[in-house]
């Protein structure tokens, strides 16, 4: 079978390898051939590296898509679903490493909603204190983004 192992961070200091190390030893105890795709990625309007998985999937040229957790494939609920059960509509395996999710059986299913709902609160946890935090440092008078007049370095 052949498998698409998808692996995103969402900073650039962030480390892939945490992700990359674990689903390739997986994918070579299933026996799997894969190919992995990385992505570093802040936002979750562009994830060009997740279409073009998406893309390869839907054309079946993988059997399979592993990911390391829920949250590292889609950041809302209703992303989520969509993508997967497009996927599976198309007869393609999704496989999520850390929650142990088998689709195919009723209870995998039941767990998968459960999970993604509990993914979106951790996500819609974490913005709320973020924003929060903004709005102290703001009402401490703190100076939030780059300096004034100063320009991202273009390489």
């Amino acid at each position: 079978m052949k498998c698409a192992i998808y692996i995103r961070v969402s900073k650039d200091e962030m480390n892939l390898d945490n992700q990359k190390i674990v689903l390739e030893e997986y994918a070579k105890r299933q026996g799997w051939e894969y190919t992995t795709f990385e992505e570093k990625e802040s936002t979750r309007k562009t994830r060009p590296v997740k279409q073009e998985v998406m893309n390869l999937l839907r054309k079946r040229e993988y059997d399979i898509i592993l990911v390391r957790q829920l949250a590292r494939f889609a950041r809302s609920l209703q992303e989520l679903l969509m993508d997967v059960t497009e996927l599976i509509d198309k007869g393609v395996i999704f496989c999520s490493y850390k929650e142990n999710i088998d689709l195919s059986t009723a209870t995998g299913k039941l767990q998968f909603h459960i999970l993604a709902a509990f993914a979106e609160f951790e996500r819609e946890i974490i913005r709320e204190r973020t924003l929060d935090g903004l709005a102290r440092a703001r009402a401490q008078g703190k100076h939030l983004g780059r300096p004034f007049g100063s320009k991202k370095k273009v390489i």
